[in-house]
């Protein structure tokens, strides 16, 4: 599978991303930027400001979360939720062999939202479909 391709699969994966078509999903990919961690490098902290997420395109790398440990293998994402708000990082993330990813900082993403409105009314629908979601579950946990 091709770098392209792979940063477009990962995106289709993210709930808020999901009924996007390729154009817009290209234009996603396009505003990203290239980057190498070595291996034990840390891609992001926990408590640390989520300015963007990030695709695992090569290497591997581990998430831990309060000691939680799991694996991103090429496709998987980080951090997609500062995308949309500035929160602290809830977990860290080290490259456990030599990575290669594309991060899609928070304020480039902005930009493009103003400057594509359509694709910021299809994400706030796959949100609002994801809490209906979420609250059905909650609604029938209660029952």
């Amino acid at each position: 599978m091709d770098e392209h391709r792979l940063e477009i699969g990962a995106l289709r994966q993210m709930p808020f991303f999901a009924d996007l078509g390729d154009d817009d999903l290209g234009e996603v990919v396009r505003i990203g930027t290239h980057q190498h961690f070595e291996s034990g490098e840390e891609i992001v902290v926990q408590g640390d400001a989520g300015d963007g997420m990030y695709i695992v395109l090569e290497g591997r790398a581990q998430v831990d979360v309060g000691g939680r440990f799991h694996n991103l293998e090429p496709g998987a994402f980080v951090g997609e939720m500062a995308l949309i708000r500035k929160r602290k990082r809830s977990a860290t993330v080290k490259a456990i062999e030599p990575v290669t990813a594309l991060k899609v900082s928070a304020e480039d993403f902005h930009a493009f939202l103003m400057a594509h409105p359509g694709v910021a009314v299809a994400m706030l629908g796959a949100v609002i479909d994801r809490l209906n979601e979420v609250q059905e579950r909650v609604d029938a946990w209660m029952a």
